[in-house]
């Protein structure tokens, strides 16, 4: 199993260094993609040419990463997903969701997210995460986009995630 990480809309593959070493510390094989900027549209078969295909593969990333890994699961058929800060609506526009493929999303699924988070109000997270038949939400309180603060304990719920998968 190797989990394969997409950086937030602002990083890069180093931004995602934290959570690489993190994932390594727990015995778990990490690595983070350079995605390209343009769309989340225009970064899936960036990140689905690093990571590979199939169930040995766990996509994830930080924000817009964890937008594009979600997407790329859809058609590398990935064993899982571990997404930190999914961006399920842009900051003052909870109309305007990103769940289009949530229904095609087949593999077990973690979100984790703060409960300040702007980019995703956590009500309606935790209803739209419904549409993907094995999703799970781990809450952070006090916590906004990002869970940096917390990222010990978010690695450890990812672990644990992991484990239960395998």
């Amino acid at each position: 199993m190797r989990v394969v990480l997409g950086h937030g809309a602002s990083g890069n593959a180093a931004s995602m260094k934290p959570y690489v070493v993190g994932f390594k510390r727990r015995g778990i094989d990490a690595i983070a993609v350079d995605l390209p900027r343009g769309g989340a549209e225009r970064a899936v078969p960036v990140f689905i040419k690093t990571s590979g295909r199939g169930h040995e593969v766990i996509g994830g990333g930080q924000s817009f990463g964890g937008r594009v890994a979600s997407m790329a699961a859809v058609e590398a058929d990935f064993g899982g997903l571990v997404l930190f800060s999914y961006p399920l609506h842009r900051p003052g526009f909870p109309d305007q969701l990103r769940t289009e493929h949530f229904r095609s999303i087949k593999c077990p699924t973690l979100f984790m997210s703060g409960d300040r988070d702007p980019f995703a109000r956590i009500e309606l997270l935790k209803e739209k995460i419904k549409l993907i038949p094995n999703a799970r939400l781990a809450i952070f309180k006090g916590q906004g986009h990002g869970l940096l603060n917390v990222l010990d304990d978010a690695l450890d719920v990812a672990a644990d995630f992991l484990k239960q998968i395998k």
